[in-house]
């Protein structure tokens, strides 16, 4: 069985109930729900919430929630609390972040893909970066990856470092990779993360995916073409309208 999760907490820092901004008509969460709900390799679709208020909205649109403890300390917790609820243990779990509102089925089809013919624990997607503004904002995640596509190492510095170039060529010489935040984990491997203790590296960058990377789980990347606009602020969901403006989902 394949479950997507979507974590959606009420109390963000920076945007307080986030997951219910309108854009465009319909509220963030809405909009990552029917994305994934519209996948056909997925046989349940959750959201995994610590908000009556988020509940209702589930309620309202049709869509599977469960109340999660509001003290979990990440989206990872909160999908390991729902697949711990289910009668039947997941294979693979779709951790699907509830502030990334320009989410399209066939990149949660493409993930399920990759780690089913890989040997990888976890498959992620990475877009490439095109402009400088990107490679050097440190809230855009970057990854090195090796020639079949594994993660070698996540940062919020560019990477790899280009010797012997100025740092606005570094574009014209080698290929970075934006990686976006939605995880396909083997069931075994998401009970690995949540039993693992926070690691050095993860602390460094505050990036909880290098807790598995540093522990030696295998990542496999996967290109999309897909425009990914991360929620994290109102200036971010003033994007996020100005993009479905141009482009409709």
């Amino acid at each position: 069985m394949i479950v997507g999760i979507i974590p959606a907490r009420y109390a963000a820092t920076r945007l307080p109930g986030k997951p219910l901004v309108d854009l465009c008509g319909q509220s963030m969460i809405e909009r990552v729900w029917r994305a994934a709900h519209a996948c056909a390799q997925l046989d349940r679709v959750i959201i995994a919430t610590d908000s009556e208020l988020i509940m209702q909205e589930a309620q309202r649109i049709g869509a599977e929630a469960m109340l999660t403890d509001s003290e979990l300390p990440s989206g990872t917790d909160r999908c390991y609390a729902v697949a711990q609820m289910l009668d039947i243990e997941p294979d693979v779990v779709i951790n699907i972040q509830g502030d990334e509102p320009l989410l399209q089925p066939k990149v949660l089809t493409q993930l399920v893909d990759a780690l089913v013919v890989s040997s990888a624990d976890v498959s992620t997607p990475v877009t490439r970066i095109t402009n400088h503004d990107d490679l050097l904002d440190p809230n855009v995640v970057k990854v090195a990856t090796t020639a079949s596509g594994m993660a070698v190492y996540f940062s919020r510095s560019p990477i790899p470092y280009l010797r012997g170039a100025e740092i606005r060529q570094w574009l014209d010489y080698q290929t970075y990779w934006k990686h976006i935040g939605v995880y396909a984990y083997r069931m075994a491997a998401l009970e690995r993360h949540v039993a693992l203790p926070v690691c050095a590296l993860e602390r460094s960058e505050s990036l909880e995916q290098l807790r598995l990377l540093e522990a030696g789980s295998r990542f496999v990347c996967v290109e999309t073409d897909v425009e990914f606009i991360s929620v994290d602020t109102p200036e971010d969901a003033e994007r996020v309208r100005a993009f479905l403006a141009q482009h409709p989902l």
